[in-house]
């Protein structure tokens, strides 16, 4: 069954991946990125693909832009949009890790509230929420992208049970490192601050870290898994991919359990 399904970061990576794919679907998109001149290369991308979306400019922080999420009628809204740092938790500005609550947590509570009270208002719908491996595993010099991640888990699972009883569904879908360009560009922000002579932490550790780039996974499969949950009416609360990352997540919380210090 044909569905409408609100998705914002539309204009890259892979939030422009699920919305060209459940367009192919038959799905009608709503599909939102952060920056004008995205509108444009997003329409052509999916001409080139050969369907329709609805293209609009929303920066999901800026109150006026928001006010579209209310003007739509959709049946799943799916909180994509987000912007990473990495650097030592203990020596980066913290007005950089405010930057990115500002985004990845408080935004995006705000869109996802004006789309809750529309589903209740409607008693159906759907809200996803997209975190990341690192909403569950804590890596060292990324915590503050990771640590925002971990917060909008916590606002997922609350807002879950708090949304039952008005038959509104909440969900997250966890990807692993995939090679889009949003990782690259997370990890070569801190470099903008990051100077060995004015911190403690020493470069090589911070770049050890930067190794995961080489081992990124090919986006197309996340893709299509994103499609497949978004346009399902049921599935699990938490959708981590590949089976090697949803592994990883299970065995590092067991871990954090038995761990000492």
């Amino acid at each position: 069954m044909s569905k409408t399904i609100f998705i914002t970061g539309a204009g890259s990576g892979l939030g422009k991946g699920a919305a060209i794919g459940l367009a192919k679907k038959g799905h009608r998109v709503i599909a939102s990125v952060e920056i004008i001149s995205q509108v444009t290369s997003l329409r052509e991308a999916a001409a080139d693909a050969g369907v329709e979306l609805e293209v609009i400019k929303l920066d999901i922080t800026d109150k006026r832009d928001q006010q579209l999420i209310a003007e739509y009628d959709y049946d799943v809204f799916v909180a994509n949009a987000a912007i990473g740092e990495g650097g030592p938790l203990a020596e980066v500005p913290v007005d950089r890790v405010r930057a990115i609550y500002e985004t990845n947590v408080f935004s995006t509570l705000e869109n996802a509230q004006i789309a809750a009270e529309k589903f209740v208002d409607k008693k159906e719908g759907k809200i996803i929420f997209l975190s990341s491996i690192v909403g569950i595993v804590a890596m060292p010099y990324l915590g503050p992208y990771s640590s925002s991640k971990h917060a909008l888990e916590g606002i997922a699972k609350s807002m879950r049970a708090e949304l039952k009883e008005f038959n509104v569904q909440v969900a997250t879908i966890n990807p692993g490192p995939y090679e889009t360009g949003f990782n690259d560009r997370m990890f070569e922000e801190k470099w903008k601050w990051f100077e060995n002579e004015d911190n403690f932490t020493s470069r090589e550790s911070v770049a050890e870290t930067e190794k995961i780039l080489e081992q990124q996974y090919d986006p197309e499969e996340m893709i299509a898994k994103m499609v497949e949950v978004i346009e399902a009416d049921h599935h699990s609360f938490r959708t981590a991919y590949p089976q090697e990352v949803e592994d990883t997540m299970k065995s590092t919380e067991k871990e954090m359990w038995e761990d000492e210090v």
